[in-house]
């Protein structure tokens, strides 16, 4: 059996990025967990988001893959170089794919970047933005309430279009020509964004952008799937598998079986 491709992700919104790595690369078996129970991880501390991300990649290890993808910002930018460090499997986070397609796409050089608490807080896309190309103006904004309409499934709901106007109206008086989607939750809501902002403004997912890293990198290391039977994906999720499901259904488009998962969960989570 080929070695999987192991992404996680704070709840569903890696689902984005998993859709992205079964588009491009449609052979690749893929393990996926969603730590939907204590999601989101953007308004918690960055040793709890370390603990709880170090805590998923021991639990998928077992499942031997190939490639691990941290399919989320608040993590990428806690905990990418532990995990690095504490595997020999390759890693890839999601917030350097964003930024080099990113300073690619912009021809005014003004980006905006929409993320989670954590994210904004780190200003990790605006250090690795800045360290490519010092020129840049970057405008920063946490968008907190857009993870809790795709955590309940509202992302397709009248609640959407007020909810992403409150939240953007300042970038609507920015001259940026691109919004990095500095979150995988955020691809949910793309039309509404999109339509706000108008089409001179393009938007970065890190879910595509991520997704051909991983193909590239798969290359590179002569390890893409040999085979060419349609593979067997596996999704787990920490909290509520009926909700986890339906969204996963919506999104992938396929009748995919939700495996919960147990876990001893430390005290302050």
């Amino acid at each position: 059996m080929e070695h999987p491709i192991a992404i996680l992700d704070s709840g569903v919104g890696g689902l984005t990025v998993a859709k992205e790595v079964m588009r491009q690369l449609p052979l690749e078996r893929i393990i996926y967990f969603g730590d939907t129970l204590r999601a989101p991880y953007g308004p918690r501390p960055s040793e709890e988001v370390r603990l709880f991300t170090k805590q998923i990649v021991s639990y998928l290890l077992q499942y031997d893959p190939k490639m691990i993808v941290i399919a989320c910002n608040t993590a990428t930018a806690a905990a990418l170089d532990e995990i690095k460090a504490m595997t020999d499997v390759p890693v890839v986070g999601v917030i350097q794919p964003g930024v080099r397609a990113a300073i690619k796409r912009s021809m005014k050089g003004a980006i905006g970047v929409i993320g989670t608490e954590g994210t904004i807080k780190s200003r990790s896309y605006e250090q690795a933005l800045k360290r490519i190309a010092p020129h840049l103006q970057v405008y920063s904004k946490a968008c907190p309430e857009f993870v809790t309409l795709v955590e309940q499934g509202l992302y397709r709901s009248s609640k959407c279009k007020p909810v992403v106007e409150r939240a953007l109206h300042e970038f609507k008086q920015l001259d940026i020509d691109t919004l990095i989607l500095g979150c995988t939750h955020y691809p949910f809501l793309a039309d509404a964004i999109s339509a706000f902002l108008g089409p001179e403004v393009e938007l970065i997912s890190s879910a595509e952008e991520t997704a051909r890293e991983v193909s590239t990198l798969l290359y590179h290391r002569g390890q893409l799937a040999s085979t060419l039977e349609m593979p067997v994906h596996q999704f787990f999720c920490s909290g509520d598998p009926v909700l986890f499901q339906k969204i996963a259904r919506e999104w992938l488009g396929d009748e995919i079986q939700v495996n919960p998962v147990v876990w001893q969960i430390p005290r302050f989570a």
